[in-house]
């Protein structure tokens, strides 16, 4: 791993440890949890209000996404889902319900405070069918062929290796799993350098991909279906946008016995 790689993954670790810190310290005031950010094209007013009113105050205020996943990904009950950097846990406990008691939801971290702040959330959720665990989204620390849907939040335009977290994603992924993602993508006639000219790397602009990479990329990775669709502007020619995507085969059918 390069020196500027290392320090990109500590910059985006430092940010969303203090904005876990920041949504603990906040929930122990008077007040309750403020959002770690207010704006609208980020965060949980992204939401339905009915999504956040059946969560912790700490999950909706540590919110910092680009979209809302799990209202894209089409979760069915017994599904076994995988959140990509899950940061407080609030597209985890959103899936959990969703999939029922006999489905799964994991979250996959590298911030140690964001993974407290989760299972904290999850605690006072009283919801149980969820795993946590820490780890990059380029290497993904569950077994080949386990998950039905990965979901991400604004995260794979964080990453320093978008091809790795493709080809993870591709591998944890059973026949016919899909992935229902929210993230930021760039117009295709902006160079690398004008991305950077209109927001930093730890604020999701910086690194995103174009949507012609994107495409290309999960190609690359051996998916097919790709469908990407802007839904909202987070910067001039930058997109918040919708990514639907499908690893080929059959799909395996829900009542299989499999264990929890």
């Amino acid at each position: 791993m390069s020196e500027q790689t290392t320090d990109l993954r500590e910059t985006v670790r430092r940010r969303y440890a203090a904005a876990a810190v920041q949504v603990t310290e906040g929930g122990a005031g008077c007040c309750g949890p403020q959002p770690v950010e207010i704006d609208d094209t980020f965060g949980s007013t992204l939401y339905a209000a009915a999504d956040r009113e059946q969560l912790p105050a700490e999950a909706v205020a540590a919110s910092l996404g680009c979209g809302n996943p799990t209202a894209v990904a089409e979760l069915r009950e017994g599904e076994r889902v995988l959140d990509l950097g899950s940061g407080g846990g609030i597209d985890v406990l959103l899936s959990a319900r969703r999939v029922g008691p006999t489905g799964r939801a994991y979250g996959l971290d590298m911030t140690e405070e964001m993974l407290a702040l989760a299972l904290a959330n999850t605690a006072k959720a009283g919801v149980t069918n969820v795993e946590f665990l820490k780890g990059v989204i380029e290497a993904i620390p569950l077994p080949a062929a386990t998950i039905d849907v990965v979901i991400s939040n604004c995260v794979i335009n964080l990453s320093t290796d978008k091809q790795a977290v493709f080809a993870e994603t591709f591998r944890v992924l059973r026949p016919g799993g899909r992935i229902g993602v929210s993230d930021v993508v760039a117009d295709d006639a902006l160079t690398r350098s004008q991305r950077a000219e209109r927001g930093d790397h730890v604020g999701c602009i910086a690194g995103a991909l174009s949507f012609t990479e994107y495409h290309r990329g999960l190609q690359a990775a051996g998916f097919t279906d790709i469908e990407i669709i802007p839904t909202h502007a987070v910067a001039d020619g930058m997109h918040s946008a919708i990514v639907h995507a499908t690893k080929p085969g059959a799909a395996d059918p829900l009542a299989d016995g499999r264990e929890n």
